[in-house]
């Protein structure tokens, strides 16, 4: 760690002394400028640093940077996609799949005809429930709609004409029939 400080600041020092001009003088002469100017470091100690080895200690090898990187979202969408079931395609049956499963193994649609799903039906029957079951989901459901919106108009008519009476029961009972009172002018207009 030592020698990195060091080799840092001889970098710094030395970007300072390319950028001059160079001098006519020696290197020897370079040297002892060096030592004369106001430089915060020796050049000398940074090039005998620099020759020394250093042992490497255990210290040194157990300081690496610790990077982490944990991509929540991913796992996030791969959780999802796990609850997924792509094995049914179709709705269990009546009982639930075991249950039609054993059904199906005691009474053999074979020897049994009558005793499968839907068996009590003949074609004609099953076509009319089915129809019924159409006719209740997709008309009934828009006939229930339409009734239920047309109460809660009368509901709100009611309660407007309520309300409009009760006005002007209270601005006949003032003095001048309520001429001063703002309510008792703009419900006179709404009563025409």
């Amino acid at each position: 760690m030592r020698l990195m400080v060091l080799l840092f600041t001889a970098i710094l020092g030395a970007a300072p002394l390319r950028a001059q001009t160079p001098a006519a003088s020696p290197a020897p002469d370079l040297a002892s400028a060096s030592q004369d100017s106001a430089l915060p470091v020796s050049l000398d100690k940074i090039r005998g640093a620099l020759r020394q080895k250093q042992a490497i200690t255990l210290r040194t090898l157990d300081e690496r940077p610790t990077f982490r990187v944990q991509i929540l979202e991913r796992q996030r969408i791969e959780e999802l996609l796990a609850t997924l079931n792509f094995k049914s395609s179709s709705p269990a049956p009546g009982g639930g799949l075991y249950g039609y499963e054993q059904q199906r193994q005691m009474w053999n649609p074979v020897d049994n005809p009558m005793m499968q799903p839907f068996a009590a039906f003949n074609q004609g029957e099953l076509l009319t429930i089915a129809l019924e079951n159409l006719i209740g989901k997709y008309i009934g459901g828009q006939t229930i709609t339409a009734v239920k919106d047309r109460i809660k108009t009368s509901a709100a008519n009611a309660a407007r004409e309520e309300v409009r009476q009760s006005i002007t029961d209270y601005c006949a009972a003032q003095p001048n029939g309520g001429a001063s009172i703002t309510i008792c002018e703009t419900s006179s207009a709404f009563a025409r």
